[in-house]
């Protein structure tokens, strides 16, 4: 049954005859619309994480008007909200903290306000689960329209990858071999348009698991940034949202415990980041389902990663769109999917990939020859990691997947910084590196330290590669062997905390273990002699974030806004 004009949330704010819809609807035609442009039809909020600041959303304020013309034509009356644009580049201690800080302002901006449906706009890596999180909660008819890849880098001759050739050529400039003039043009050259990072990272990760949840139009996920046919996309959300208001198809009548489990099977395959990981654990919280680490770990083992994609192979993301995008790689490993799961579209997501192609199969390679068997991450336990810990093998150099060294251990990240370099820090290339308090409270905001810098004298040796252990996350662009989200993390007196420098660590990455080779009783002192630091914050965001902020394991959302009783609508009056 469609809903009809006196069904709409927004006609309990402008439908009354009484003074609160007389001033409702005054204040609206103080805009210049006339009660034509608004009367009877859904209100779609257009929430854009636009800023000056956030460089992979600079298309955002054109993609907003042609959202708008979308809705016009569906006969929607739309408004343009802003929300927190969570910004991977320049947002400190970490954007990870204000991911829930968005999820609040997204459900709490279409709660309070006459909106009856919403487009949401994201893309740089924590908005697309932060406005998923609030749309979820809220619960009103929502479409994702991701912000879409930038254009590939270009430095001399070479093409540049975002983030991945960061650290490789910043390696390379720390190891003497290329001079500070070629630095110099490299940073010219790895960001050339509006989009976020064209390489597998969070960024591309994330809406091409928003595209397999079913909350984005089939195939919206991989289409570049300033390609003709990503403004052509942003229309068609405009639209698309107005029918689904009258549908009232909302987010929970999509998702699913399938549709949590098709996006993990994508992620396995695309060699998605391992920040991933944290965010599906929220998103599927907020709509009542539970995921434990083991089930990404189960679908890893039979899924083939077979997207040749940065860091993890050798292609970017324009690559990707013209290969086929997401919708050929789904069609690739349909077998594995549940393709009756729902989508915005309408149809179901199996309905979705009819009509797709790969034309690449060195992008999107067949099942018959994957990049790598398995997918692209994998999770390990042992007493260094009762509740998990996530590694991204593909992206790591083989030898080291099995591996016995003595750790080194760094406090801190400032610590890191001021030692990393010295040449008397003990160290040597079968090291393991150790990083504590890097968590979601120790860091604070579990911040993107994971891929800690190898030491200048090793690189000097030639070494690229070496273990390296913390409870941070690391770049979706990142690669190495890190072992990443140690939990419990050490700020809590996780037993990451109670590494010594010179202790042997095992990591087996095929048996999924990781062990910390110190005796029973040992450990038991150290957890004695173990004492608490001080909050961060004592105030503001920061104290909220810390009071109730979960593990990595958890999904790091606060602990009230997981899924429970919903909450009902304000008055109007």
């Amino acid at each position: 049954m469609k809903k009809t004009p006196d069904q709409l949330r927004s006609h309990r704010w402008l439908g009354g005859n009484d003074e609160r819809g007389f001033g409702h609807r005054s204040r609206t035609k103080q805009m210049g619309y006339a009660l034509e442009d608004f009367q009877g039809k859904p209100v779609i909020a257009i929430v854009n994480t636009w800023s000056d600041l956030t460089t992979c959303h600079s298309h955002f304020r054109d993609r907003a008007q042609e959202v708008k013309r979308g809705v016009w034509q569906a006969g929607g009356f739309p408004v343009e909200l802003p929300a927190m644009p969570v910004n991977e580049t320049y947002m400190k201690p970490s954007p990870m903290m204000y991911r829930n800080f968005l999820a609040m302002e997204t459900e709490e901006l279409l709660r309070s306000q006459p909106i009856d449906g919403v487009v949401l706009m994201g893309g740089c890596d924590k908005t697309t689960p932060g406005l998923l999180m609030g749309a979820i909660s809220m619960n009103l008819p929502a479409i994702y329209l991701p912000a879409g890849p930038m254009l590939r880098g270009n430095w001399n001759g070479k093409v540049l990858g975002s983030g991945s050739d960061v650290w490789k050529f910043w390696a390379e400039k720390r190891a003497g071999n290329i001079s500070d003039c070629d630095w110099s043009e490299i940073e010219d050259g790895i960001a050339r348009s509006p989009g976020h990072c064209m390489t597998m990272g969070t960024a591309s990760t994330m809406t091409a698991i928003a595209e397999t949840l079913g909350m984005t139009l089939p195939g919206a996920s991989s289409i570049p940034a300033v390609d003709a046919n990503h403004a052509r996309m942003a229309t068609s959300c405009g639209r698309r949202i107005v029918e689904m208001v009258w549908d009232d198809l909302k987010p929970r009548d999509i998702l699913s415990e399938s549709s949590f489990k098709n996006a993990i099977t994508a992620d396995m395959a695309i060699g998605g980041s391992t920040n991933a990981i944290i965010h599906l654990v929220a998103l599927a919280g907020r709509a009542g389902i539970h995921l434990e680490l083991k089930q990404f770990d189960e679908i890893s083992q039979r899924t083939p990663m077979i997207a040749n994609l940065r860091p993890s192979g050798e292609y970017l993301m324009e690559d990707f769109y013209y290969a086929g995008g997401l919708r050929a790689l789904l069609k690739q490993i349909r077998g594995l999917l549940d393709v009756d799961a729902a989508t915005v579209s309408g149809k179901t997501l199996g309905e979705g990939l009819d009509t797709a192609r790969v034309f690449d199969e060195k992008v999107i390679r067949p099942l018959q020859q994957p990049v790598s068997a398995l997918g692209g991450t994998a999770v390990l336990y042992g007493n260094l990691a009762p509740d998990g810990a996530v590694i991204k093998p593909t992206a790591a150099e083989p030898r080291l997947l099995q591996h016995v060294g003595r750790a080194v251990v760094f406090k801190n990240y400032d610590d890191l910084l001021a030692r990393i370099d010295d040449d008397a820090l003990p160290v040597d290339q079968h090291s393991v590196l150790v990083l504590q308090n890097a968590g979601p409270l120790g860091g604070p905001g579990m911040p993107e330290w994971g891929m800690l810098p190898l030491p200048r004298k090793l690189l000097t040796q030639g070494v690229r590669d070496m273990v390296r252990i913390s409870d941070a996350r690391m770049s979706g662009t990142s690669y190495g062997a890190c072992v990443l989200h140690v939990s419990p993390e050490s700020f809590i007196g996780g037993p990451l905390a109670l590494v010594r420098d010179g202790d042997l660590i095992e990591l087996d990455v095929a048996a999924r273990k990781l062990e910390l080779r110190v005796n029973d009783d040992e450990l038991a002192r150290r957890r004695a002699d173990w004492k608490p630091q001080p909050p961060h914050y004592e105030r503001g965001f920061g104290a909220l974030y810390a009071a109730h902020v979960t593990q990595a394991d958890k999904g790091c959302d606060f602990d009230f806004l997981e899924a429970g009783a919903e909450t009902p609508d304000p008055a109007t009056h």
